[in-house]
């Protein structure tokens, strides 16, 4: 099992920034690509931004040029830095980890932290 603890939400100003961590603990070995993910009230769970063991990146639209994923691997910790925030950039955000082992291919998430933008 992998264990992810999330931290560094909150309210913030229109245009204001906010870091986002999640830290991996537990099963660690076999962690694969690290992301983000959101939801909003009514709303589907959206990708944010991912990124791999190797360090490629990839982002939604919406966050491009905003946003700036980025981890590291030897605290097994990944990061979100939001920039020039907007009030649709309000929701949950949760922390994606994959695991790839032998057998199996599996994605654990973390309980999720309230990012909420204030015009």
């Amino acid at each position: 099992q992998v264990q992810l603890v999330e931290s560094g939400g909150g309210l913030v100003q229109a245009g204001g920034s906010l870091r986002l961590s999640c830290a991996a603990s537990g099963s660690i070995s076999g962690i694969n690509a690290m992301g983000w993910y959101r939801q909003a009230p009514g709303n589907e769970r959206e990708v944010v931004a991912r990124i791999t063991s190797g360090g490629n990146t990839n982002y939604a639209d919406s966050v491009k040029g905003r946003f700036t994923i980025s981890r590291d691997n030897a605290k097994n910790t990944v990061y979100l830095q939001m920039n020039r925030l907007k009030p649709e950039d309000t929701a949950v955000y949760y922390c994606n980890v994959q695991r790839i082992t032998i057998l199996t291919t599996r994605n654990y998430w973390g309980q999720g932290t309230q990012v909420t933008v204030s015009l």
